[in-house]
């Protein structure tokens, strides 16, 4: 069965820093890039980070530039997410998902949530002002 749990959210002040977590199990991870997505109240699902897993490139979108790290230990079957200098805006639940074979760049950025093929319970990360 394939399972992905994300984890390591809670509520942490701005300008603070978080750690999510993404266990994977029941699939080979080497086939899979490994997204994470967040959603806050009343938006749409947004995708901030992608790493592939054919070569390690990375994906983030304008609001994870320069702030959030994503990598991966296959030994672990783990991916995370380092997310720096939080702010207010960065509050929702986050979510990981795995894409068979999607290469994370910036012109397959758009296709990123469809390219998905499994999807964790997402973790609630809040920063308070």
């Amino acid at each position: 069965e394939v399972q992905l749990q994300a984890s390591g959210g809670g509520l942490v002040q701005a300008g603070g820093s978080l750690r999510l977590s993404c266990a994977a199990s029941g699939f080979t991870s080497d086939d899979y890039a490994i997204a994470w997505f967040r959603q806050a109240p009343g938006k749409e699902r947004e995708g901030i980070s992608c790493i592939s897993a054919t070569d390690g490139t990375t994906y983030y979108s304008d609001s994870a530039k320069g702030r959030f790290t994503i990598s991966t230990d296959s030994a672990k079957n783990t991916a995370y997410l380092q997310m720096n200098r939080l702010n207010s805006e960065d509050t929702a639940v986050y979510y990981c998902a795995a894409g068979k074979h999607f290469y994370c760049s910036d012109p397959w950025s758009k296709y990123l949530l469809h390219g998905m093929d499994y999807w964790g319970k997402g973790t609630l990360v809040t920063v308070s002002s």
